[in-house]
């Protein structure tokens, strides 16, 4: 009797996990890192850490704008050489220590979303390193790009992104996730080098391909799944629904990132949309009370727009009263019959006024 007991609890009990959980926890430590008696941490989680080495930090960045705070240790000495990838091309770095401003060179670059500077910091010392281009905080209209689901496409990127890179006047690229088949390490290195043909930075959340070996993974080389960042009077929220949910510890930040939000425009992107507006796929959350909870979260927070992935095609509604807009045009099989190749979109936004227009541009 009791080998007949555990062979039925413990399936049961292998059920409870919240298979989401490990990947918000994950999300935690991203952007932290110690070397050589220094500490180094981005605020919020912003950035993934590439490499560091005493005198020299990689960052992978997932936002416009970034502070790194930088506890030197006593015995640290020279030059601090730091490389910050994905990143606007008219970046800026500025450095603080106790509110005084510290002497930045900035370095040569061949790639316009990779800059480099070297900077010298005492020993001993805390400082406030501010990287953000020169409209950060002008509260002025913009437009961003939407991208996701390029999954065995890696070898077809390059008419998209010339597509992408010949659009006036894109600040970013934003992405809901399914970048490669599998996730391993070769394809996360493999879309990285692909990205530096791109003029513009892209700022992703991760997709259900993007767990098939270590989840993990995803936060070494692109940093965290669930997000929020602020730029030109807009705020964006981007959340892991890779898994198909979202985990408890997400919802606590999202409901802090909608007060944040409170009175200005929001745009929320994820991978798997709460509800399928067509219902031929499955292309939804698995349980359709937390749909329920996740689009009245949205709807009372007042978003003023959500984009999704995940279903191979174009698709434009309204979730509880909010535009929604899904996109999985980057490259993977297309759903049958639609008609929609690959494509992106173009979103124009004014802070003042909210979304002007979202436009697909098709590429086959």
């Amino acid at each position: 009797m009791r080998l007949v007991l555990c062979s039925v609890l413990v399936p049961f009990f292998a059920g409870c996990v919240r298979p989401t959980e490990e990947r918000a926890e994950s999300d935690r430590e991203v952007g932290s890192v110690n070397v050589a008696g220094s500490r180094f941490r981005v605020e919020g989680g912003l950035a993934a850490v590439r490499s560091a080495k005493p005198g020299e930090v990689v960052l992978w960045a997932s936002a416009p704008a970034l502070r790194l705070h930088v506890d030197v240790g006593d015995s640290a000495a020279g030059p601090l050489r730091l490389e910050l990838q994905n990143c606007l091309s008219d970046t800026e770095l500025r450095a603080f220590g106790a509110g005084v401003p510290v002497d930045v060179e900035a370095l040569p670059s061949s790639i316009p979303t990779r800059k480099f500077w070297s900077v010298s910091l005492p020993a001993g010392g805390s400082f406030t390193l501010v990287f953000e281009p020169p409209d950060t905080n002008e509260r002025a209209p913009f437009r961003f790009a939407v991208l996701s689901d390029i999954q065995e496409a890696l070898d077809r990127l390059s008419d998209i992104h010339a597509k992408l890179n010949a659009e006036p006047e894109i600040r970013f690229l934003l992405g809901a996730g399914d970048l490669t088949e599998r996730g391993t390490r070769e394809q996360l290195e493999r879309y990285q080098r692909e990205l530096t043909e791109l003029e513009v930075p892209y700022f992703t959340t991760l997709g259900n391909h993007e767990l098939g070996q270590e989840p993990t993974l995803w936060h070494e080389y692109f940093g965290r799944g669930s997000f929020h960042f602020g730029f030109r009077g807009v705020e964006f929220s981007l959340l892991d629904s890779a898994s198909a949910s979202i985990d408890p510890i997400v919802y606590e930040w999202l409901d802090t990132w909608l007060v944040q939000a409170r009175g200005r425009v929001h745009v929320v992107a994820m991978h798997i949309p709460p509800v399928d507006p067509i219902g031929v796929r499955n292309g939804s959350f698995a349980n359709r009370n937390e749909a329920a909870k996740l689009l009245t979260r949205l709807a009372r927070g007042r978003v003023d727009l959500t984009l999704y992935g995940h279903i191979h095609s174009y698709y434009a509604f309204e979730n509880a009263g909010i535009p929604a807009h899904i996109s999985g045009g980057g490259g993977a099989i297309p759903e049958r019959f639609d008609g929609i190749g690959r494509h992106f979109l173009v979103v124009d936004v004014d802070p003042s006024s909210g979304i002007r227009e979202v436009r697909i541009v098709r590429v086959d």
